[in-house]
């Protein structure tokens, strides 16, 4: 009997020195991969500090040296009396180009919730009966975006529909939604190109997204 009971002893002891044997291997390959991922973290992060430090830096100098090269410019009368701030610079081989671009961002105030609320009221009551697919038309142009704004390009489309209807809310509306826009500049943005093989302008890309 005391055989048999040591036996069984000897095979619980050898089994839980198994188990821990695993069990280190997956503490130990647990370890090595924190260690590696974080390697991995680190040097990825702590190169895209140092490229994004590069870049602001970049971009700094490029407002100066354009700022400089503006006013030059003016004073050489190459820039029109009309322009707002954006202008190409090409390299005399006509291999190189900057252009610096007047960034900006449409914006609609107050007067712009009376005028939606108009518009909405007189295509809810008139056109949503008459036309279904219309009345989704013209109500998508007002959706707004995830920042809670109106989007340009879908009021631009909303106005070439102006004359279409004579309803005195729809007039209305329209004319709060013009009046109530203002376009407000953001900044100067720059594009970078160089002349391909083809002979047309290829864009050097900063934008890690669009490489």
């Amino acid at each position: 009997m005391s055989d048999t009971v040591k036996t069984i002893a000897e095979l619980e002891a050898e089994l839980a020195a198994a188990r821990d044997r695993e069990n280190k291997k997956l503490v130990q390959a647990k370890q090595a991969y924190e260690k590696d991922r974080d390697d991995v973290v680190y040097s990825i992060v702590n190169t895209a500090q140092a490229l994004a430090k590069e870049l602001l830096e970049f971009k700094t100098n490029c407002h100066i040296k354009m700022d400089t090269q503006a006013v030059k410019l003016s004073q050489y009368g190459k820039i029109r009396s009309n322009s707002k701030g954006g202008f190409n610079l090409t390299h005399s081989d006509g291999e190189m180009r900057v252009t610096r671009r007047r960034d900006t961002e449409p914006a609609w105030d107050e007067r712009s919730l009376k005028a939606i609320e108009l518009i909405k009221d007189f295509l809810g009551d008139t056109i949503k009966k008459r036309d279904i697919k219309i009345y989704e038309i013209l109500i998508g142009f007002l959706e707004r975006n995830d920042k809670g704004d109106l989007e340009y390009g879908r009021v631009m489309d909303l106005y070439q529909h102006e004359d279409k209807f004579d309803d005195e809310r729809w007039k209305e509306g329209l004319r709060l939604i013009k009046e109530s826009y203002s376009n407000h500049m953001k900044g100067y943005g720059y594009e970078f190109k160089i002349k391909g093989s083809d002979g047309k302008w290829q864009s050097i890309l900063l934008n890690f997204s669009s490489i």
